[in-house]
């Protein structure tokens, strides 16, 4: 996955020296006053390093299909996280799964207001094709199928609690897969808002799965 964003953030890079006019020194002075951004060289070259004003290039970068796909699919994912910290609510008697609930329905809550936002802002739907009814729900990597959720609804206790943590696991593993596959996909992720958005939701997603996998130890 790391070796995934480093490619994306290589190919974001070509994009800002082409709009940089290929790195010139006559920014130089204004690149002192600020943190930067280094782009490692390939063996053999120097290291270069960016200002956050040349950075704003960036946000120029055109985007492609799967960066439409992978926003209208992570709606419905993240969807279907609420709907499962919603039970928390009702169901749950750990206080580690209480605050863990919280934190990812404040989080993807934004993220879905970001998503659409992108969407609209750029002409395009918010529901992908072929995603309507439930069916089209679990086509997305790691969403729970209606047994699952079933499964969820009815549970009590410590048992919600585990369930709850073993769903969550699955859920944000698959959107980590997610993230993936956009960054493996020529051309993809290159845009600056949705190349942003990803990295969060891999590095932010990687820690809950730690964090959650150690609450259900105590469980256990």
């Amino acid at each position: 996955m790391n070796n995934n964003i480093r490619r994306a953030s290589a190919l974001i890079t070509i994009s800002l020296l082409a709009a940089c006019g290929g790195g010139s020194t006559g920014s130089s002075s204004a690149a002192t006053s600020g943190p930067r951004i280094v782009q490692p060289g390939a063996p053999g070259q120097t290291s270069r390093s960016y200002s956050a004003d040349e950075l704003e290039a960036v946000e120029g970068v055109s985007y492609v299909e799967a960066d439409v796909r992978f926003m209208q699919g992570m709606i419905p994912h993240h969807a279907q996280a609420l709907e499962m910290t919603a039970l928390v609510h009702q169901h749950a008697t750990t206080a580690a799964v209480q605050q863990m609930a919280l934190r990812m329905e404040i989080s993807q809550r934004d993220e879905i207001a970001l998503m659409e936002t992108w969407l609209r802002e750029h002409g395009e739907p918010i529901q992908m094709p072929g995603m309507g009814g439930m069916g089209g729900m679990h086509m997305m990597p790691g969403m729970l199928t209606p047994e699952q959720m079933n499964t969820l609804e009815n549970a009590r206790g410590v048992d919600f609690d585990r369930y709850f943590l073993e769903f969550m696991i699955q859920h944000h593993e698959g959107a980590i897969s997610m993230v993936a596959d956009l960054f493996n996909t020529s051309g993809a992720a290159q845009e600056s808002t949705v190349f942003k958005f990803a990295e969060d939701v891999d590095g932010d997603q990687l820690m809950e799965i730690e964090r959650m996998q150690g609450i259900l130890e105590t469980l256990r």
